[in-house]
């Protein structure tokens, strides 16, 4: 089974715009309504790929509710932690012509002690051996940086694997447990290892010093120039096909989406990393926050090239 963890999750709402005026009253041309949080853009890519997983994490109040129906409605399962106070709501504006976006998050409702034992608790009674978990996002007021690292070491005790997304401190402390994978974009490698990202050898470097803290394997996300993965023995660049970019949110997402897909189907990391990066590469050529089928995945897969990189 696939576990997806979202601890500070959001309703997004995405407004369309024709072009971004300040000092107005601007008319929005389209608007809808997604779950958001990471964890649950992962179980919505796995989702689309035909696989189960059950989502977690903290919800609250109305929007928490829409949340749980919403994810219900595609066929997730969820396993909510419910807390007081209203799940955050996230707003993105875009322009029609897609070459513009504003996204403004919340920073959630205070998560109290009693909920996260709670959670801890629901974690251990859940963990099988050869289950895969998604460990994603930012924490929520009341929440220490270290649960992730909490988490990490509950799980991998009990036999399962880890995949940890997430940034600053809780991703230092996420690091020390050892986790299976990491997956940091380039900023925040870069600020991690405290190492220049300009191209793909200097993301190799920074890929093991940032494998010195403690994960096994580390995938760094480049954007539109793909993923670079480290082992700590070799690296690998894997890069992504030509698409018509619409809306780059959630296509980070998606690429661990498409990772623990390829991970859980018994893929080596690196052959992995290709479903990876053509997932993230369907979802940021789609309008909203849609995440891209297993057709469009299929065709953008086929077009992934992923090289050893010479002397890394």
């Amino acid at each position: 089974m696939i576990y997806t963890v979202t601890l500070n999750p959001a309703v997004d709402r995405e407004l369309t715009i024709s072009e971004f005026a300040f000092d107005t009253v601007l008319r929005a041309s389209e608007a809808r309504v997604d779950c958001g949080g990471k964890g649950f853009n992962v179980s919505r890519m796995l989702a689309a790929l035909g696989a189960n997983s059950v989502a977690l994490g903290f919800a609250g109040g109305k929007s928490g509710e829409l949340l749980a129906e919403a994810l219900a409605d595609l066929g997730i399962k969820t396993a909510f932690t419910w807390i007081d106070g209203e799940t955050r709501t996230n707003v993105s504006i875009v322009t029609e012509q897609h070459d513009r976006y504003l996204k403004v998050n919340e920073s959630g409702p205070t998560v109290s002690e009693a909920a996260q034992t709670a959670l801890l608790t629901q974690i251990e009674q859940l963990i099988q051996p050869g289950d895969w978990w998604v460990l994603a996002g930012s924490l929520p007021p009341g929440v220490p940086h270290t649960i992730y690292a909490q988490m990490v070491a509950l799980i991998q005790s009990g036999g399962g694997q880890v995949i940890l997304d997430t940034s600053g401190a809780a991703l230092v402390e996420g690091c020390g447990k050892r986790p299976f994978l990491v997956k940091p974009n380039d900023t925040e490698a870069s600020s991690l290892s405290g190492l220049p990202i300009t191209n793909p050898e200097e993301a190799v470097a920074a890929a093991r010093a940032v494998q010195a803290l403690g994960p096994q394997n580390v995938v760094i996300s480049l954007g539109k120039a793909g993923a670079i993965f480290s082992d700590g023995q070799a690296g690998w660049l894997a890069s992504s096909p030509t698409i018509q970019e619409r809306n780059p949110i959630g296509a980070g997402d998606s690429m661990v989406g498409g990772l623990v897909y390829g991970l859980s189907q018994g893929k080596p990391v690196a052959e992995a990393l290709c479903w990876g990066i053509a997932c993230g590469a369907a979802t940021a050529s789609l309008a909203g926050t849609a995440v891209g089928s297993t057709e469009l995945v299929n065709t953008l897969l086929a077009q992934v090239k992923i090289n050893e990189l010479t002397g890394s």
